[in-house]
């Protein structure tokens, strides 16, 4: 069965009565069955205007959880948010970009998924609807690990909210792969610094994705950064072994897990130093 409503509401009613899998850009849907059957029926969330557009909000930033990544990357941002567009142009390919939504990228819930640093780096939130109301949950404790969220069997992800205490700081992402596009991250990481009137660090959010089952923020470092001017160090003088010591990379095709510990740690250093340039332009 193939259903598609034209109303928030009437997915939501449509999932609880009939079931199925949703589907917005639809990209992941049938790579990720492999072998598998297909899903007896989808939802197809495309024409539910209630999931499109952005908003800039008072206190927030609404993304629409049907908003694609070519339009996010279009799209007039404060700078701070310039880490998650420069996510955006690194999804897939062009013509991914122009298919895949943000909200397909979160409930797909890649260890590798492109969107998901930057949105910790912003302390994003996620909008949930379902036949009970509407919830909202921050990005870690919504993306559960591979493949696992919080949302519940009868819930659309309708939303992200980006509180916008934190665009006029600087952010940057940085993703290492074996090609430029149509690639799964080694490793990628997002970095959100927000300067404060002494010209030093006031406020740091460090994330790293595919080196962990699900990505994670670097706490620790994110604290010692706190009242620091790193202008001039280079990248391995500003990250310790200690700092990324909590994340858990995999051994597969793509590389070691020593590899990606020694990556996170470069690329986290490197995204720390084009952040903090574009905080203080």
């Amino acid at each position: 069965m193939f259903w598609q409503p034209t109303s928030l509401q009437e997915a939501v009613r449509l999932l609880a009565d009939e079931g199925g899998m949703l589907v917005a850009g639809g990209t992941d849907v049938f790579p990720a069955l492999v072998d598998r059957p297909s899903p007896a029926g989808l939802i197809d969330l495309t024409r539910c205007t209630e999931l499109k557009g952005i908003a800039i909000g008072a206190d927030a930033i609404r993304i629409g959880a049907g908003s694609r990544w070519s339009e996010i990357a279009r799209a007039s941002l404060p700078r701070g948010l310039a880490a998650l567009q420069a996510a955006a142009r690194e999804v897939g390919s062009v013509q991914i970009q122009n298919s895949g939504t943000i909200g397909g990228n979160l409930c797909n819930a890649s260890p590798a998924a492109d969107g998901v640093p930057p949105l910790l780096a912003l302390d994003a939130a996620v909008e949930l609807v379902g036949p009970h109301g509407l919830r909202h949950l921050p990005i870690g404790d919504f993306v559960l690990g591979n493949r696992r969220t919080a949302r519940a069997a009868d819930e659309i992800l309708s939303a992200v909210w980006i509180p916008r205490r934190l665009e006029a700081g600087g952010s940057a992402f940085l993703k290492l792969g074996a090609r430029r596009y149509m690639v799964i991250s080694i490793v990628m990481v997002a970095v959100t610094l927000v300067p404060g009137p002494d010209g030093r660090i006031a406020d740091a959010r460090v994330a790293v994705g595919a080196a962990s089952a699900a990505a994670m923020r670097l706490g620790g470092l994110e604290a010692r950064l706190i009242g620091t001017d790193p202008a001039g160090c280079a990248p391995a003088d500003l990250v310790m072994a200690a700092d990324v010591a909590g994340l858990s990379p995999i051994d597969d095709v793509r590389a070691s897990a020593a590899y990606r510990l020694d990556a996170a740690r470069e690329l986290v250093g490197r995204a720390i130093l084009q952040a903090w340039e574009a905080a203080r332009a």
